[in-house]
């Protein structure tokens, strides 16, 4: 019991704090007590967005191969799985501390933009950009909500043209990362907390909002608003929305995916896309094999 509170009030913390750090850009707000929140990750990028600003920093020479495969097996086994064991959640944090420990701030800003530019811009889903762009068009802020850190959210918020970004807040100290966390990371029940804690200080309606995600770990979240959406849904979350009736949308394949209510059809690119997540997929499958034979 004390273990479950405990973790109850990091996520509370967590939530607090990346909704304290959120940096919201200036828009127009006809509708403002409607919001749309989307997870990054599989949602709203095809694949892991802390894995391939890895990539870039490993192209960089800012750490070895070595490294960027173990970083690729424990993303893998942390996000494709969705496992919410603690000692995985816990493993998934302490990497996140060991990626950024000492890097200045404005230098992991500098390179988030860099490496959007290069590595990230092609791997945007077009139909989720689509229905982002759907609610800022009828005057709806849109947030993303990630458990990447929250300097790399903003970068993709910015080059979405959103209005701004949820996510995991790591302790600074004279510019730099000391290698803790604010709190905790912006995964499941912190998600939702920060969705909470935004709503309270921006005004916003709940009921009236919507949230996007692919994983079954968001359910905290999708369950807080009036409009939720399983977008490239893992199979337990298409399960949870196919029993309460809620939207689906998948951009992976060229089949039907299942859809109510949204007027937004998958584009050739998305198809690709999906075909490139695909194989990316595979490959982190053989990195682990390789690893753990290792």
């Amino acid at each position: 019991m004390k273990r479950l509170l405990k973790r109850r009030e990091a996520a509370e913390l967590a939530g607090e704090v990346a909704a304290a750090a959120a940096l919201p850009a200036p828009s127009a707000e006809p509708d403002p007590t409607a919001a749309a929140f989307f997870d990054v990750d599989n949602t709203m990028v095809r694949g892991a967005s802390i894995y391939h600003f890895a990539r870039g920093l490993a192209a960089r020479g800012l750490f070895t191969t070595g490294d960027l495969v173990k970083f690729a097996v424990g993303q893998t086994m942390f996000r494709v799985r969705g496992n919410e064991n603690p000692d995985h959640v816990a493993k998934a944090k302490e990497m996140a501390l060991a990626f950024v420990a000492g890097l200045k701030v404005d230098e992991v800003v500098l390179l988030g933009e860099e490496i959007y530019d290069e590595v990230m811009a092609d791997r945007i889903w077009s139909g989720t950009r689509a229905l982002a762009q759907a609610h800022l068009d009828a005057g709806q802020r849109v947030w993303l909500v990630t458990a990447t850190p929250v300097e790399l959210a903003h970068v993709i918020a910015r080059r979405l043209g959103l209005t701004g970004a949820l996510g995991t807040v790591s302790e600074t100290r004279d510019g730099a990362y000391t290698g803790h966390l604010v709190g905790d990371l912006l995964h499941g029940p912190a998600k939702a907390e920060a969705v909470r804690a935004l709503a309270r200080r921006e005004g916003l309606d709940l009921t009236r909002c919507s949230a996007y995600s692919d994983s079954a770990n968001d359910l905290p979240m999708l369950s807080l608003v009036g409009h939720p959406y399983a977008i490239n849904p893992d199979t337990e979350l298409r399960e949870h929305a196919r029993q309460r009736g809620w939207q689906v949308r998948d951009f992976r394949t060229t089949r039907k995916a299942t859809m109510i209510g949204l007027p937004i059809a998958a584009t050739a690119g998305a198809v690709a896309g999906g075909v490139a997540a695909g194989v990316a997929l595979r490959r982190l499958y053989r990195l682990r094999r390789l690893y753990k034979k290792g």
